[in-house]
């Protein structure tokens, strides 16, 4: 699946919030969306899947403009996975990930066997099925999280839309949460946009970046070429060193925040 934007922009009032965001990803591509708090990033999530309307410019899905793609093929091909915190549904893991089924139910129709063979494979995926009797109440975040990826894996989408997936996690937490949409992207080919705060974490996972600035500027392309120094002052204020290295015959790139500008 070939997912992009051309040209979208997007005011609340007056206020110009998104201007001519452009951006595209493919099968088994991993897009990060970084930025300063307040600057848009959920409501490009939004629009781009048209929950809010464009002002101008549009999303096309294999070069087929969204608005005539209808509703029910929409949200079998894209999934979206909300951040855990502020969830407090009384349904058990499973239940909640059987929940991703519901796009290919009719109306009145009740999951059958499939679909909870379709709902416990996801679990399995994604290293949680000893949670399948876990209320969701009773849930870590880190945990809760993991649920809301399977309940999205379960929709068997070609594109997984995340917000801010590692936020109020723990260090852990997020690293499993990071190497879980780089596995998937890498070996089920599915295709995710990723918002976060971190630039550490677009380097681990990304193949592409988008940068929304406050001036209305935006930047995308390949991580190595978006992600870099430079960019990172210009964006956050915060001169940065990015850090190469290798461990273990693996080389990583680190994001070290060294003082305000």
């Amino acid at each position: 699946m070939t997912f992009s934007v051309r040209g979208g922009c997007f005011s609340y009032g007056t206020e110009r919030v998104l201007d001519r965001i452009s951006f595209s990803v493919e099968s088994g591509e991993v897009l990060c969306v970084l930025g300063p708090n307040g600057v848009g990033k959920t409501t490009l999530l939004k629009c781009m899947m048209g929950l809010l309307k464009w002002d101008e410019g549009e999303t096309l899905i294999d070069g087929r403009a969204l608005e005539s793609w209808r509703q029910k093929d929409l949200w079998r091909r894209i999934a979206y996975v909300p951040q855990a915190k502020g969830i407090a549904f009384g349904f058990t893991a499973f239940d909640m990930v059987l929940l991703g089924r519901s796009a290919h139910l009719g109306t009145f129709e009740q999951p059958d066997e499939k679909d909870k063979r379709i709902a416990l494979r996801a679990m399995e995926d994604t290293g949680i099925a000893f949670l399948r009797d876990k209320l969701c109440t009773e849930m870590s975040g880190g945990e809760l999280q993991m649920v809301l990826i399977a309940r999205a894996l379960a929709v068997e989408p070609e594109m997984l839309v995340f917000d801010e997936p590692e936020s109020n996690l723990d260090f852990k937490n997020q690293l499993i949460i990071l190497n879980t949409i780089y596995r998937l992207a890498k070996e089920r080919h599915i295709s995710a946009v990723v918002n976060t705060h971190y630039p550490a974490h677009a380097m681990k996972i990304a193949d592409k970046a988008l940068i929304l600035n406050r001036d209305g500027e935006s930047t995308s392309g390949a991580i190595e070429k978006v992600i870099t120094e430079d960019s990172m002052k210009k964006t956050f204020s915060v001169q940065v060193h990015i850090n190469e290295f290798e461990y273990q015959n693996t080389k990583y790139k680190d994001v070290v925040p060294l003082y305000l500008v």
